[in-house]
């Protein structure tokens, strides 16, 4: 009987149990044996796994990279799905290929560039794609000089780190003095910018250029999300957008939105599970954010009828992606959460802690079987 394949996720998404189970599902009749690694041992996508592991906490991207490929060299890792740490190990992807492990990652140079979104910004602009109004912002002045260019055109300004992921660091700034209305309710995404720039001012003194911000105007809603799977030679094979609007979510193969996004994924050379959003400015579609690895919600796309998680290993071994091409998009819908079971508590379970000065792989692959 032959191996099964051995597919390894690290520290990923907790939604990527679901991603796990389309792997299992696949068409080809393939056996999958999956590993994932974690450092919280309640992650749904450990107890979606065949093995599961705890991963050493607090490494250098360096020193993870060498746990990773010692981790690829134990298990005979045949492909491997990095989130964390994704642009060290794209730089090694020859180290990988000599143990025999496939990484399903774009190249670095396409990681090193989306993950500033100030440097994407301008990239994406040169080339043509549509991007909206923005400033790169460091000190209090150019806060000001950004937020009074946004609202001469007419928009909201709202901030967020010119590196970072989802919504961290993400405000809106508003010239409305705070009171104690602004404490009623749920919490708000707004921060007055009089107590904005204050602070910048204060952190000045002391730190020339303090902060690292992307401003720009709130763009509307609804926010298309389109996955795009690419062959590693840049090719796109395939893209559905996914649009969301308050809890209603759905399906769109509308141009407005995957025209550019085939040109951004081949232009700029992205491979395998890939994730382009937008929303709207003026009613235009307008490049938000460009994700190198695969959404949280990429296994919503089964809906439609495709597996975008088995054709991205498939053009990892040299096939020809299948079932790529949706049968029918599929109707809106919502999300609600539901119980999902964890694998049985068994304390303590610490996980290897591994310095850079440890980082042979002899010394930091010693995962945490649970």
């Amino acid at each position: 009987m032959n191996d099964p394949l051995r597919i390894w996720l690290n520290r990923t998404y907790a939604e990527n149990a679901f991603f796990i189970g389309l792997l299992r599902e696949n068409a080809d009749g393939v056996p999958v044996e999956i590993h994932a690694t974690h450092v919280d041992p309640d992650s749904p996508v450990l107890r979606a796994a065949d093995h599961a592991s705890l991963e050493p906490d607090h490494l250098s991207p360096a020193a993870y990279v060498e746990f990773a490929l010692d981790y690829c060299a134990r298990h005979a890792i045949r492909l491997f799905l990095p989130r964390l740490h994704q642009h060290a190990v794209a730089e090694r992807e020859e180290d990988f290929r000599a143990l025999g492990t496939g990484v399903l990652s774009p190249p670095a140079p396409a990681i090193e560039l989306f993950a500033d979104k100030a440097a994407a910004y301008e990239a994406l602009g040169a080339a043509g794609l549509p991007v909206p109004p923005w400033w790169r912002v460091r000190g209090s002045e150019q806060l000001l000089e950004a937020v009074a260019g946004i609202e001469a055109l007419g928009g909201t300004p709202c901030l967020k780190p010119v590196t970072g992921a989802g919504g961290e660091g993400f405000r809106m700034l508003t010239r409305k003095p705070f009171s104690l209305a602004r404490l009623a309710g749920s919490p708000s995404w707004q921060v007055s910018l009089d107590q904005v720039a204050q602070a910048l001012r204060e952190a000045e003194a002391e730190t020339p250029e303090p902060v690292d911000w992307l401003v720009m105007p709130h763009l509307a809603g609804p926010e298309v999300s389109v996955d795009c799977l690419v062959s590693p030679e840049g090719l796109v094979q395939g893209a559905v957008g996914r649009t969301k609007e308050g809890r209603r979510r759905g399906f769109t193969l509308d141009p407005a939105y995957l025209v550019p996004a085939r040109a951004l994924a081949e232009q700029f050379q992205l491979a395998y599970l890939t994730n382009i959003q937008f929303r709207h400015w003026h009613g235009q579609p307008m490049l938000l954010d460009v994700n190198t690895r695969p959404s949280g919600g990429l296994h919503q796309l089964s809906r439609c009828g495709v597996n975008f998680p088995w054709a991205a290993m498939q053009l990892a071994l040299g096939m020809t992606a299948t079932g790529v091409t949706p049968r029918a998009l599929g109707d809106d819908y919502t999300l609600i959460s539901t119980p999902y079971p964890t694998l049985p508590r068994q304390l303590p379970i610490p996980g290897p802690r591994v310095t850079a000065d440890q980082a042979a792989p002899a010394a930091s692959g010693q995962a945490v079987t649970l």
